[in-house]
């Protein structure tokens, strides 16, 4: 397991974050305590330091049996959740990103998790309403508190966290140090905006997702997941969804194959391709790992044996492609940069 400074901050961080919305049966489905207590255990004796939840996680299970199962390890892990989702319906200030909901999110949280601070505190999804400047006072506000060591952000287009970052900036309020985003080998356009901005404005990126919904664990045969799509209801309810999202396509069959002609050749299971090229982005802080049994978490983090050559990340990168669209496109045009820089070669060292 490595280790990297998270953004811009002296927070030091695991490669590899446990997930854990699968904490709780709320939903139907998910780990009961011992399980997610064995989950735990085999992710912080492999190394692991960073464990994610959020307020909504399984209606608050999540963050209540995370409050059982630390106990005295809690110091030694980095604690992150997140606030926004709606905890009770029908109340239009029990969710959104306004202060409000963000004092009484972290307050319930604390209580849940039996801990007197959260290391990370993300505001889960943007809700296109609060000012921004309310929603940095407020971090800030919890941070001086030190109830919240660092704040990031997740689900933002890219314009407003940078337009935030800046803001932060200008008035001396705590920065936000963490983006987490989707992002694997099928879900790649966060590359467009979201990792750049981050590069630059200096979060460090949290992927989640990285098996896009078990599409990369090789599970699926192509025959399975073409006869899936064309159904209204059938075998599996997890590719209704992929189907009903337009998940389900020639360009993920594409790449779903050739994750799994390179597990082939390396010998190893079809996840481990996948985490193994999200783990080689330079750009990728640290990758969220969920399961809701401690084989398939002991499973994915075998995948920290796996180096796949730079003839296979290329194979993967060239599969997996997307269109980088205006302006990127227009930028990186020979003829545009042959206008810009009248044929001569400028480097930066």
């Amino acid at each position: 397991m490595k280790y990297y400074f998270l953004g811009k901050s002296g927070l030091r961080i695991s490669e590899l974050a446990l997930g854990t919305m699968t904490f709780g049966t709320d939903w139907g489905w998910g780990a009961g305590t011992d399980e997610a207590r064995n989950m735990l255990d085999i992710y912080l004796d492999r190394g692991g330091n960073f464990v994610d939840t959020a307020s909504g996680y399984t209606n608050g299970s999540s963050e209540k049996m995370l409050g059982e199962i630390l106990g005295e390890r809690r110091n030694r892990i980095v604690l992150a959740t997140k606030y926004t989702m709606n905890t009770h319906q029908g109340d239009p200030n029990a969710g959104g990103n306004h202060r409000k909901s963000m004092i009484r999110s972290v307050e319930t949280s604390l209580s849940r998790m039996k801990t007197d601070y959260i290391d990370l505190l993300y505001l889960h999804s943007w809700d296109n309403t609060t000012p921004v400047e309310e929603v940095l006072r407020a971090m800030d506000d919890l941070v001086r508190a030190g109830k919240v060591l660092y704040v990031g952000i997740s689900d933002t287009p890219a314009w407003q966290i940078s337009r935030m970052q800046t803001i932060a900036d200008l008035r001396g309020w705590s920065p936000l140090v963490a983006l987490q985003n989707e992002h694997s080998l099928i879900e790649r356009t966060s590359e467009r905006e979201l990792t750049p901005m981050a590069q630059e404005m200096g979060l460090g990126v949290v992927a989640w997702s990285p098996l896009a919904n078990g599409l990369l664990t090789g599970k699926y045969s192509r025959e399975d997941l073409q006869q899936r799509s064309k159904e209204s209801e059938g075998w599996s309810s997890r590719v209704t969804m992929m189907a009903n999202h337009g998940m389900l396509n020639e360009r993920v069959f594409n790449i779903v194959d050739e994750v799994k002609k390179v597990a082939d050749e390396v010998n190893a299971p079809a996840a481990h391709v996948a985490l193994a090229w999200l783990r080689a982005q330079s750009s990728v802080t640290s990758i969220l790992l969920g399961a809701s049994k401690a084989g398939q978490l002991e499973s994915n983090l075998d995948m920290l044996d796996l180096q796949l050559t730079e003839q296979q990340l290329q194979r993967l990168d060239a599969v997996s492609a997307i269109e980088p669209g205006f302006p990127h496109k227009y930028l990186n045009d020979p003829a545009n940069l042959w206008g810009v820089f009248g044929g001569v070669a400028v480097e930066r060292r």
